[in-house]
């Protein structure tokens, strides 16, 4: 057996913890698999005297990370601190320097620096790992990078993040309103005291642009990501989606195209006979689909401490064995910089809610704003009566443009029977 392969960990929260936790628990069979032992030798987090579920004492313990990313002592540094700027970035770049390889799990950090990380990683020989940076203990990075290789990917999405999809499936099982299933999810430990980052689709959208670079050869590009969340999901839409036989997820899809490359995260009615549709709680769900294997589909928890530590050791194995790959599976000064498409040109089905004074001709006078945008009504829905109280109208389109789309749904809001602002939401056939 080789040498031991020296760990360096940067931040001891939930993650940093269970990779000391399984790293202790799993020591010999790790090292049987990998060839050798993995030694963590130094540790730095914010709070030295915090109480943890791991003894760090014996351990070389630095207040300042980024000297311990530099440190000659190490092989490998473990980045758990998370953030796009900062500490860890710095961390990450110190690292880097010193000629030490990097295990991250940072997903904002890939998004917005990963085609600069991956360069300087790949200028310096080191390799730049982040299997736990999406969806958590699904191994949909060595999948894409290694498992699918041979193939010619035309589109990759899925659920990526467990908070929005706990909310929306208890949502459906219990039809209580979102403020509501919110406030539990918290409670329960599943949202953040403040969850924008999930239920605002920031989350998703972190983890599409690193599957859109993996998948598609291109350089990330956040920016180039359409984002919309869940917060304007109602109990109502969610029980019209159950009749018209769909289920109500929040997506993250990404397109290849001739002329670029569509990235978009927002809630989807999904028909409720595919797959994904079943995918519920705070399990984590991606697809891709490749030229010569279909239609591949990986399910399973994407956060939590097992789930996601379990990952960053799956890259430590990786290294110890010396299966150290491109970070975006390409050298990265191939990754090629492609147009991001906006949603805005893209084709697709659309329900829509309108909430309206019950009077006679207010149908017409909708129908009318989505004839005059060239859109054809699919089917059209609406229960109750009420001259005093709103009344919803639901309809569904034939595949027409966001464009058009936009334009109507600015028509139908100036109409003095809409009370409201009338709720899209974009059908994916998948």
């Amino acid at each position: 057996m080789t040498a031991p392969l020296r760990v360096a960990v940067a931040g001891l929260g939930t993650v940093g913890a269970g990779v000391l936790q399984i790293l202790e628990s799993r020591g010999r069979p790790i090292a049987a698999r990998c060839g050798r032992p993995l030694v963590v030798t130094a540790v730095s987090a914010r709070d030295r005297h915090k109480s943890r579920p791991v003894d760090v004492s014996t351990l070389r313990w630095f207040d300042d990370p980024v000297a311990m990313a530099a440190d000659p002592e190490v092989d490998v540094v473990l980045e758990l601190i998370g953030g796009s700027e900062g500490v860890a970035k710095a961390v990450t770049e110190a690292a880097i320097g010193a000629g030490h390889h990097v295990i991250t799990a940072n997903k904002a950090l890939l998004a917005v620096h990963g085609a600069e990380l991956a360069r300087a990683a790949e200028a310096a020989g080191v390799f730049l790992a982040y299997e736990a940076a999406v969806a958590g203990g699904i191994p949909i990075i060595k999948g894409l990078r290694e498992g699918l290789a041979a193939n010619d990917i035309s589109r990759v999405y899925g659920i990526l993040n467990g908070t929005s999809n706990y909310i929306l499936t208890s949502m459906r099982e219990t039809g209580r309103e979102f403020d509501e299933v919110l406030a539990e999810a918290q409670t329960l430990g599943y949202a953040e005291a403040d969850p924008g980052f999930d239920i605002d689709g920031v989350d998703a959208a972190h983890k599409l642009a690193i599957l859109t670079a993996l998948a598609f050869g291109c350089e990330v590009d956040f920016d180039g990501v359409y984002i919309e969340g869940i917060r304007e999901i109602s109990a109502l839409d969610i029980a019209f989606a159950n009749e018209l036989g769909y289920r109500i997820k929040l997506l993250g899809i990404a397109t290849q195209e001739e002329d670029g490359i569509e990235q978009r995260v927002h809630p989807c009615l999904v028909p409720e006979g595919t797959p994904i549709a079943h995918v519920d709680g705070v399990f984590n769900a991606v697809v891709a689909e490749g030229d010569s294997v279909g239609r591949f589909l990986a399910e399973g928890r994407g956060a939590g401490a097992g789930p996601t530590a379990s990952a960053v050791v799956a890259d430590l194995i990786d290294i110890a064995r010396g299966n150290c790959l491109p970070t975006f599976a390409i050298p990265a000064t191939e990754l090629r910089r492609s147009p991001a498409l906006t949603s805005e040109r893209h084709v697709g089905s659309q329900y829509i809610r309108v909430m309206v004074v019950d009077r006679p001709g207010v149908i017409a006078d909708i129908a009318a704003a989505l004839r005059d945008c060239a859109i054809s009504v699919e089917a059209l829905l609406q229960h109750g009566r009420s001259t005093t109280e709103a009344v919803p109208v639901v309809i569904t389109t034939h595949e027409t443009t966001g464009a058009a789309m936009d334009k109507a749904l600015r028509q139908i809001a100036d109409l003095d029977t809409v009370l409201e602002p009338p709720r899209r939401i974009r059908i994916e056939s998948l």
